[in-house]
């Protein structure tokens, strides 16, 4: 489910839902937000926000603009900016990010990247390849 507010003034912002008692196999890939209460296995690429909540699971890989973890994922966290690792959070693979939260409770197992070490992580984990939400140049010919 997607909600999307509009105005001639803002651009969309668009929040999207995988409710509790959910199961999802493949890639899921938005421009805008994504909540996730039920359970993913695969990959999950946001250009803005990811929140886990607490019932949420993540089998898989997520690159995100930024994070709220609640729930258990089992894969690698790639975040742009900041990302929160809640009391009720367990994250089992490695991190990297430009700044880390991690909430007295949360569990972590893996190894973390911040700052510029971040940039050159995210930028070997994905290859050399741009998001499909990364603007293209536009040549002239």
């Amino acid at each position: 489910m997607a909600l999307k507010k509009t105005s001639m003034d803002t651009p969309s912002n668009e929040l999207n839902f995988v409710g509790a008692g959910t199961y999802l196999e493949g890639v899921i890939e938005t421009s805008g937000s994504l909540r996730i209460d039920g359970k993913v296995k695969g990959t999950v690429k946001s250009s803005d926000r990811v929140t886990i909540g607490a019932s949420g699971e993540v089998i898989g890989e997520i690159h995100a603009k930024s994070a709220i973890i609640g729930g258990r994922i089992e894969g690698d966290v790639h975040v742009e900016q900041k990302l929160i690792l809640e009391k009720t959070s367990s994250l089992n693979g490695n991190l990297s990010t430009g700044k880390l939260i991690i909430d007295d409770g949360a569990h972590f197992n893996g190894k973390s990247a911040m700052g510029a070490a971040a940039k050159n992580a995210a930028s070997a984990s994905n290859n050399g390849k741009k998001s499909i939400f990364e603007k293209q140049a536009v040549s002239e010919g």
